[in-house]
């Protein structure tokens, strides 16, 4: 067991080669449209994968199975709900956007309400991105240090710098591929990190299994609660209820609220749909990513679910761990043999690079095309738009580098975890508006805006007052900016009626 100098080689050999590849994927670039939209002829089903694989994160591939190990298989309700929330989508939001043959998520908000409605969602994306990635970087060079040093290959004194060459040299490498190749580059790559990091999961499975003491089934008989996948929870007081994120009703309504906000308003993921040629191939890709998420899932629960057979229910004291997130790189660090180690740790580093090539590629989309170009129109030539744009890629991945270093040496787990759950801030905001932008005709950019601002307080309220599960936190945002944006309508009209009425009593 251990750290060989043969899993050092798969390591390199991986960083160089899906450097390599996603250089020659992605093509010849002659224009901001190429660079960012892929010529919009990239099949859907690459597509398909890559939205997964942005959404899956070093975090996944620790966390759901500690999770699975703690409690059981009722996180799967969240991805059922994910499902349903992405076929709202596909049928909702998509047709709109294909309609308006828009550049970004962003570009809808301008032609239903107006320029500030657009820069305002936009901006907002870039500020919850920068954040929430930046601190997503960092969280991905632990796991990774835990595992190099409980190997041996680290002395125990390199504690910040090991984070901060671990971030460096993802940062870079990926940055070397989105810089030159762009969004066909980040989503040729994603369809091959998937592979990558899944077959990481899948080579855990095989040791875990040879190592069991006797048949699967007659092991799992004992604790045949692990393998529960749905909870009611009917019985419990409206308190407990809603303060619980495991529920069905949480998980499906949920689920859905989170991802038609993550899948229907976030750049990161909307700028891979607008990269496929028609409307029926983009409902394809997302219906499609919500089905491999499910398996997915289940597949890190599964481990998770393993792993508690494997060390017989041992607590995590017994265990020697504090956190749950440490019980699968114990056993990584203890258990795999030489030679499966470096497929593990490509696997994490595949996981972390599909996630920050797409950050870095769609911030730099939401500046050129909301705010750049709009301004200054076709006064410059496609190759200098290029040009800038991916110096402006280069900038977006220096400020991801930043956050992640600021967070190392910030000392602060409070910080980590306000930066890890900025988003449930701001989604429902977002959700909101979009909302309110496709339900009705009625409703005007000052009533959006007003709208989006509410739901994000109210979302503020939620995260420090109350003892709401996380899963309810998109769907309170978004009611609270649709309730917020018609109220403003209608006051606002009542407000216009009165002065008719004062002007014709004059």
């Amino acid at each position: 067991m251990g750290f060989s100098s043969a899993d050092a080689f798969i390591v390199v050999a991986y960083l160089v080669a899906i450097a390599v590849f996603g250089i020659y994927s992605g093509g010849k670039q002659s224009s901001v449209h190429d660079y960012f939209l892929g010529g919009k002829n990239i099949p859907w089903w690459a597509v398909c994968f890559s939205v997964v694989a942005t959404e899956t994160s070093t975090l996944t591939f620790i966390s759901i199975p500690g999770l699975a190990y703690l409690t059981n298989l009722n996180f799967l309700q969240v991805t059922f709900g994910y499902l349903i929330g992405r076929i709202i989508v596909s049928f909702v939001f998509l047709p709109a956007y294909a309609r308006g043959e828009l550049e970004t998520a962003y570009a809808f908000l301008e032609h239903r309400f107006g320029t500030k409605a657009r820069r305002t969602a936009s901006a907002t994306f870039m500020g919850t991105r920068l954040v929430a990635d930046g601190v997503r970087l960092f969280a991905t060079a632990i796991p990774l240090a835990v595992l190099l040093k409980g190997w041996g290959s680290l002395p125990t004194s390199a504690n910040e710098e090991i984070y901060v060459i671990a971030i460096v040299v993802m940062a870079a490498v990926t940055l070397l591929y989105t810089f030159i190749g762009g969004v066909r580059a980040v989503i040729w790559t994603d369809v091959v990190q998937m592979f990558i990091y899944l077959g990481g999961a899948a080579a855990a499975i095989g040791v875990i299994l040879s190592g069991l003491p006797g048949n699967l089934g007659d092991l799992l008989e004992p604790v045949s609660g692990k393998l529960s996948v749905f909870n009611l929870s009917f019985d419990k007081p409206m308190s407990e209820f809603f303060s619980s994120p495991y529920t069905l009703m949480a998980g499906l309504g949920g689920g859905a609220f989170l991802s038609m906000a993550s899948h229907g308003t976030d750049q990161l993921i909307v700028q891979r749909l607008l990269t496929v040629r028609s409307l029926r191939d983009r409902q394809k890709a997302l219906i499609g990513s919500g089905a491999i998420v499910i398996i997915q899932f289940a597949l890190f629960l599964f481990i998770g679910v393993l792993l508690y057979v494997y060390y017989g229910g041992a607590s995590l004291e017994q265990l020697g761990v504090v956190k749950a997130d440490e019980v699968f790189p114990k056993f990584i660090i203890e258990r795999i043999p030489s030679g499966l180690s470096g497929l593990i740790i490509a696997g994490l580093l595949a996981a972390a690079m599909s996630t920050l090539s797409g950050s870095v590629n769609s911030l730099a989309s939401a500046v050129m095309l909301d705010f750049y170009k709009p301004r200054v129109g076709d006064r410059s030539s496609p190759r200098k738009y290029l040009a800038l744009s991916r110096t402006i890629s280069a900038v977006w991945a220096v400020l991801l580098v930043g956050v992640a270093v600021f967070f190392i040496y910030s000392g602060s787990k409070v910080l980590v975890e306000i930066a890890l759950g900025v988003a449930s801030f701001t989604y429902g905001g977002l959700l909101g508006m979009f909302l309110l932008g496709a339900m009705t005709k009625k409703i005007s950019e000052g009533d959006a805006i007003l709208g989006f601002a509410c739901g994000i307080t109210a979302m503020i309220a939620v995260v420090i007052f109350s003892k709401v599960g996380w899963t309810w936190y998109t769907a309170i945002g978004s009611a609270a900016a649709i309730t917020a944006g018609w109220i403003s309508y209608r006051l606002r009209g009542r407000l216009a009626g009165s002065k008719r009425n004062q002007v014709s009593g004059f």
